[in-house]
This record gives C-alpha cells, sequence and structure tokens, in this order.
C-alpha cells in the first residue's frame, strides 16, 4: 500500500486503496507522505483518530523514519474558545446558574493557560455545557480580522501552525466545511495543500451531503436574535433610537410565526412524528413547493424582517464590527431561506428535519459527485482515499460512482487477519420476516441465546430503536449480564463502561456502526439485527433512488444493497481488531440466506466459517480451532 500512495504521490491522480482492518493502512500512507517532502493534507472520519494518528503514529514515524516534518491537527472551529465572545459573555454566564458558575471558573482559569484553546482539553466540561456555543469561535460569529483579539485567536495561530507544517490533519467535516465557505470572507482555515489522503473516505459522501446543503433552523434564528440582544446591551452600539431593538422583535416574533406554522401545517406534520419517531433523536419528512404554500405568507414576513435588520444595522453608524456581522448573518439567513421556501431546484431534495427541540428546514444536493470532484478532489494534484470499506463485492464501481472519480489507480489489500480461524459467522436457522412484528419478539431470543454461549461480551447493533427497545426487555428479563443501552450515556461514557465491565452487553444503533475499537476479549460477539437497508422513505434517500430510477438504473440493487453491504461491514469489523481477537459474527435477518441479493452480502463478508448451530458457538470458545 505504501508504494501504491508513493507513485500517486510522485505522479499525481487518484488513488482508490481498501485496506482491511489489521493492514497499517495509516502507516502505510503516513510514510511515503512524509518522505514526499510535500505538505500533505490528512482527512479523518473523526477526531478521535486525528489524534491517534497524532499522538501514536506520527511519533513512531519520527523515530522510525529518522526524517525531520512537522505535523498539526486542526478541528472544526466551534471546537475552539473564541477570546473574544469570551471576554463579552461572562457576566452574562456568571448571572447564571451555580452550575454554569462553576463550569465558567473552570473555562477563565483554563483560557488563561491553554496553548490551544480546544475544548478537548477540558476533559471534566460536559459536552452540553450551556454557554459553550456562546463563547466558541464558530465562522458564524466570527468577525475576522477587525476582531481585537485577533492576533491571540486559537483559530488563527492554529491556522499559522498549519501553514508551517509538513503534515496537516483534519476530519471530514472540517475539510467539507472549509470547502463549501472558501469563497467567504472568514471560511477558509485550512493552509492550501496540493495533495491529500482521505481516510474512512467511505464517509465522505454523507459528510459532503450535510455541508453542501442549506438551513434554516430555529436554532440558528434564536442564536442571531440572542447575539445581536447582546451586542445591544454591551453599550457599544451608538443610540438609533430603538430602531435596532424593534427590528430585533420583528426578527424574534416572525421567526416563532414561521416555525410554528410549519409545527401546525396539516400534511408536513400529520402522520409524520409517531410516538416512537418523538422519542428518538431526530425525525425528517421530506417537502414539495406545494407543500410549502401554507407557510409562505410567514415565510415571506419573516424574509422581510431579516431584510429589515439587515438595513438597520447598515444605516447604524460607526458601528461595531460585531454588529456588522450579525448584518452579515441576516443577509445569510434571508438568502438561504428564500431558496428553500421555492424549493424548485431539481438537484437538491428538500425536507423537514426535527432534532431534539428544533426544527430545520433542508435542502441537500441529491448527487454530490460533481461537487466532491470540483470543490475537493480536482483542488489536488495528487487523492489517496481509503478505508477499511470501500469495495462491494470485489469492486470500486460503487464508491467511484458516488465520489465522481472518473480516472484512478485501484488496490484492494486483504485484511491481516485470518477470519477463518479467528471467527465464526452464525446464520440462524429460522426467523421471521424483519418486516414482521413476530421478529423483534425472536430476534430477542436468539440474542439471549447467543449471549449465553458467549458470556456476554457483546455489541447488538440494531437498525431501529423499537426493536432495540424489545431486545433489552427480554435481555434483562433472561440473563444478570451487566446491559447498556445507547441513549443512556454519551457514547464515549458507554464505551468506557463496556471495556472495563466484566461480560459486559451494549445495545446500540447506527452510531456504533463505525469508529468503535475495542480491542480484546471484552468484545468477543457482534450480532446485527437486520441487513442494514437506508430507509426507502428517508427524504434524501428517497431523492437519490428516484435519480437512480431516472438514469435506467434499478434504486435497490445499484443504490441500497451496496450502500447497505458497506454498513454491514462496518458493523461487522467491530469485533476483530488485533490478530489475537476471536469472536463471533451473528446475523439475525434471514434475508441473507432466502433472498437472491442475500449472495451479494455473503460474497462481501470476510472468509468465515458458517454454522446455524448454537453449540458451535459454545464449541468455538472451548477451544483453540473454530468449526470445520
Amino acid at each position: 500500500m505504501a508504494a501504491a500512495v508513493a507513485r500517486v504521490l510522485t505522479r499525481g491522480g487518484v488513488l482508490l486503496a481498501e485496506a482491511g482492518t489489521g493492514t497499517g493502512k495509516t502507516l502505510a500512507y503516513l510514510a511515503p507522505a512524509i518522505l514526499s517532502g510535500h505538505r500533505v493534507l490528512v482527512s479523518t472520519g473523526t477526531k478521535n483518530l486525528q489524534e491517534q494518528i497524532f499522538f501514536k503514529d506520527l511519533p513512531i514515524l519520527r523515530d522510525a523514519l529518522a526524517v525531520p516534518f512537522t505535523a498539526t491537527y486542526m478541528k472544526g472551529r466551534g471546537n475552539y474558545l473564541c477570546l473574544h465572545r469570551f471576554a463579552n459573555v461572562h457576566d452574562d454566564v456568571d448571572a447564571g446558574s451555580p452550575a454554569d458558575r462553576i463550569y465558567l471558573a473552570m473555562v477563565e482559569n483554563w483560557a488563561a493557560t491553554t496553548e490551544t484553546g480546544d475544548r478537548a482539553e477540558l476533559e471534566e466540561l460536559p459536552e452540553d455545557v450551556p454557554f459553550w456555543s456562546n463563547i466558541a469561535a464558530t465562522n458564524e460569529n466570527c468577525i475576522g480580522s477587525q476582531c481585537p483579539e485577533f492576533t491571540d485567536c486559537f483559530v488563527t495561530r492554529m491556522r499559522q501552525r498549519a501553514a508551517a507544517s509538513d503534515v496537516v490533519i483534519v476530519n471530514h467535516h472540517l475539510l467539507c466545511a472549509d470547502a463549501a465557505v472558501r469563497q467567504s470572507a472568514y471560511g477558509e482555515v485550512i493552509p492550501e495543500c496540493a495533495y491529500t489522503v482521505i481516510d474512512e473516505a467511505h464517509q465522505l459522501e454523507d459528510v459532503a451531503t450535510q455541508y453542501f446543503g442549506l438551513s434554516v433552523s430555529t436554532y440558528r434564528l434564536d442564536e442571531l436574535v440572542r447575539d445581536l440582544d447582546r451586542v445591544m446591551t454591551t453599550g457599544e452600539v451608538p443610540d438609533d433610537g430603538g430602531e435596532l431593538g424593534r427590528t430585533l422583535n420583528r426578527v424574534d416574533d416572525r421567526a416563532r410565526l414561521f416555525f410554528g406554522d410549519i409545527m401546525l401545517t396539516r400534511g408536513l406534520t400529520a402522520g409524520v412524528r409517531p410516538a416512537a419517531a418523538a422519542a428518538s433523536s431526530d425525525d425528517r419528512v421530506r417537502v414539495t413547493p406545494g407543500m410549502l404554500e401554507p407557510v409562505n405568507d410567514a415565510g415571506r414576513q419573516l424574509l422581510d424582517a431579516l431584510d429589515g435588520l439587515e438595513a438597520a444595522v447598515a444605516l447604524v453608524r460607526e458601528a461595531p464590527e460585531d454588529l456588522r456581522a450579525i448584518g452579515r448573518r441576516a443577509a445569510e439567513v434571508r438568502d438561504d431561506l428564500r431558496f428553500l421556501l421555492k424549493a424548485s431546484d431539481r438537484d437538491y431534495v428538500y425536507y423537514l428535519e426535527w432534532r431534539g427541540r428544533g426544527v430545520f428546514l433542508r435542502a441537500s444536493p441529491i448527487d454530490v459527485s460533481s461537487l466532491v470532484r470540483n470543490m475537493l478532489l480536482d483542488r489536488f494534484a495528487a487523492a489517496i482515499l481509503t478505508s477499511a470499506t470501500l469495495a462491494v463485492e470485489g469492486q470500486f464501481t460503487y464508491v467511484r460512482s458516488r465520489l465522481g472519480i472518473e480516472r484512478c489507480e485501484e488496490i484492494l489489500l486483504p485484511s491481516e487477519f485470518d477470519y477463518r480461524q479467528q471467527t465464526v459467522l452464525y446464520l440462524p436457522k429460522r426467523m421471521p420476516s424483519p418486516k414482521t412484528p413476530a421478529f423483534a419478539d425472536a430476534a430477542g431470543q436468539e440474542v439471549v441465546e447467543i449471549l449465553r454461549r458467549t458470556a456476554g461480551r457483546a455489541f447488538v447493533l440494531f437498525t431501529s430503536y423499537a426493536v432495540l427497545r424489545s431486545v433489552q426487555a427480554t435481555v434483562e428479563r433472561a440473563l444478570d449480564y451487566p446491559v447498556f443501552v445507547q441513549g443512556t450515556a454519551p457514547r464515549s461514557t458507554l464505551l468506557r463502561q463496556f471495556r472495563s465491565t466484566p461480560n459486559a452487553v451494549l445495545l446500540a444503533t447506527s452510531s456504533f456502526w463505525q469508529g468503535v475499537d475495542v480491542v480484546g476479549e471484552a468484545l468477543s460477539c457482534v450480532i446485527i439485527d437486520r441487513l442494514p437497508f437506508a430507509s426507502p422513505g428517508d427524504p434524501v434517500v428517497s431523492a437519490r433512488i428516484e435519480a437512480v430510477v431516472a438514469r435506467g438504473g434499478d434504486g435497490f440493487a445499484d443504490l441500497q444493497v451496496p450502500l447497505a453491504i458497506l454498513a454491514l461491514l462496518q458493523g461487522l469489523g467491530r469485533l476483530i481488531r488485533h490478530r489475537r481477537d476471536r469472536g463471533v459474527l451473528a446475523i439475525l435477518d434471514p434475508r441473507i440466506r432466502t433472498m437472491p441479493y442475500g449472495r451479494r452480502f455473503l460474497t462481501s463478508l470476510p472468509r468465515a466459517p458458517i454454522t446455524s448451530d448454537l453449540a458451535d458457538i459454545e464449541r468455538f470458545f472451548a477451544r483453540d480451532s473454530p468449526v470445520s
């Protein structure tokens, strides 16, 4: 793999490299990147992988290669403290709850000594501390070189370090966010690099879909109103006869009216938020121009109010830069809302999303292939895209079409692990269809029987919360093993508890299907309830199925099956993380055997022995050799 990476870094072009778990792909691309003499941008799927590269892999290579090089890692701006905003909101937080005052003191002491301003250094600061969004160095709130703290700004210093580094490590969210706002005054953060490695490249399409779309939400309007109110209370805004205050109230009132109408309009919300969905983290429903007609009047009133805010800010003499930034933000929200209300661009799918207490009106690009090619890949003289899951049935056709890659080199490297010796694939003899009500009960019984033979030590991964809850009840009644459930604690906490608790069982959904690393006997079984097909009712998925069909393809065979295969491989990839790991992979969905497309899944899975006999699981753990 290192040789293939070196060739592309020398000649230019694109390399697609699937490197199975255990290959050592991080070292395989970092070594030639460092030796190339070029500045290389490395983009990863997660912050955790960024930190692994920076704190673990690069020190190894610094010793092994004996070549001097510099490196830095960059996160999204919202991870960093904004010194200017921190000074401005200090009094507001100081008057808040006792908990806020404790956390404020923690941030204050840390701010005086930190070199990076990265909130990850504050391990005791809760992820959801209320005031962090008010003091984060987000792009929306940045006033750029006009800021009195610009020289000392942590984002400025981060970018300066990156501009002087040979290896710059970012994540896909920052990579796409930077590309999406690269034309704006303050959006560009990543320094120019002619060479890139995109690790965990299977995630790139989803992240690009998020960042190349548009969104107006209750949160975005609330933050605009809150920030304007804060600027007005600083005393730095010249007296304008109260016009700014009246404008602020109009924006606030009309935003509430607009989103209130959205929530009340029949056809938009009726029947799309059942109790089970409302209790989950989010819910999405596709909308059309006709469905938005009932809220057009309220939308136009909100557009007028945002116009008025932009104009009112422009009329303020000697307006501070904080106020000018709010005027620009009002114009950006207005332009995005105008686009969303038309809902007429056929390259986008429009939908409403509920996330927590927030309501979002969104537009996402249906096909990001040209965007990824033009705004990301074509910017680089050489690009290496790698992951343990890029190929479907041994071919890169699917990922090439989704990411707009026309010409490239390809290399498919098998895993270091011997799955025939290290694993068993268990497929139950009889299971009802996952589309029937009987499936949840049957899945619960199978999970119990499997866990009895593995002594817990398992991830049980689900595609729906409803089945998770049903299986949870069955497992807790039948077994005494410690059971951890997604949603009861932050993901990092659950993983820490799972690793440190003997015979633990973790029940989780999609967010645990990838990016989770548990080495050793603590994880000896991964059970997947059903093949992870993306819901055809999801707005983005349905629009993409329609686009495939419009081009003469088969939406299920050409889109949903390949996508599900890659998701399944990610889920199963949680199990074997080291050459000494051993364990059972279990798939409860009978369609992998009974449906014609099941062969495509089996062909793509690691070459492990297959059994339908629970006794084979016992024998597997009782001896050193696998079942025959």
